[in-house]
């Protein structure tokens, strides 16, 4: 099977974008996986699904692939890849889009000067909603990792998160703990683990091991929910400047620790690589 496609990055958090419209093409989970790779396929961190939208006023249905071939609710990167994707693929000459997500609708907005602004929805923190085991829906909860206590922000931003501060970003175990905070037994559906140092009250510094795709140069929603996280702490206050090992984003929330019913706004850039045709072997198996 050849198909088309395009490769994209925010930040260094690299997609393979799919136009599931003019090609009738949605990737199984080991198609995700080969294509994801980067020794045997295109490689990436997510695959970026573009299609119709089913809802009535939706521009597009948007559906992610992590490189593990499982399929996610958000990824706030892609968004931002999206919305570049749709005007450069002559999908629409809209500069804000509707689309949909498993996780809801979010809106994202190509600006002038070429950077991308995302309405990332409402910050959720019921454990319910994250889903996380507790009873608690405080700023903080306490959470046994690798034979020690930690403390942790758990936000859903459509996808789970669990925000520690550390003291120097640099020098945080992602390796070692990522893993462990994502496989947690406390997050039925896995978890992404962020890493925030507070630089100053409108500047962090964040490192994000993704769920299904290991620490990645950068993460929109991670960004989303350490900003969030921060300000619920008392830490942070908006706009903040958050610092990634692939580029900065800018991240603003108006809610506080006592009142979350405000959207968060992300703004960062999108950029196009290539595009390109590719061959997916026809032996490739489920496992």
């Amino acid at each position: 099977m050849r198909i088309r496609f395009t490769k994209m990055h925010g930040l260094g958090n690299d997609f393979v974008v799919l136009d599931a419209i003019n090609q009738d093409f949605v990737p199984t989970p080991a198609q995700a996986r080969w294509l994801a790779d980067r020794h045997f396929g295109i490689g990436c961190d997510q695959i970026l699904v573009v299609e119709r939208a089913t809802t009535p006023g939706v521009d597009f249905r948007y559906r992610i692939f992590n490189a593990d071939g499982g399929e996610v609710e958000q990824c706030g990167n892609g968004a931002r890849c999206f919305v570049r994707f749709v005007h450069e693929q002559g999908l629409t000459s809209a500069r804000e889009i509707r689309v949909e997500t498993q996780s809801g609708l979010i809106t994202p907005r190509l600006e002038a000067d070429g950077q991308v602004t995302v309405d990332m929805g409402v910050p959720r923190f019921l454990p319910a909603e994250i889903p996380f085991d507790s009873d608690s829906d405080a700023a903080t909860q306490p959470l046994f990792v690798d034979a020690a206590w930690i403390d942790i922000s758990v936000v859903s931003m459509g996808n789970p998160h669990a925000v520690q501060v550390v003291a120097d970003v640099d020098a945080a175990p992602v390796a070692v703990q990522g893993p462990l905070i994502e496989s947690h037994p406390r997050f039925p559906r896995r978890v992404n683990a962020g890493f925030m140092e507070v630089v100053d009250r409108h500047a962090i510094r964040l490192r994000v091991y993704e769920r299904g795709a290991g620490e990645t140069l950068a993460c929109g929603t991670g960004a989303c929910a350490a900003v969030v996280a921060g300000i619920r702490r008392g830490l942070l206050d908006t706009p903040v400047r958050v610092a990634t090992r692939g580029g900065e984003l800018s991240i603003a929330w108006a809610g506080s620790a006592g009142d979350g019913a405000h959207p968060v706004l992300m703004t960062g850039p999108a950029t196009t690589v290539f595009s390109a045709e590719i061959e997916i072997p026809n032996n490739l198996t489920e496992s």
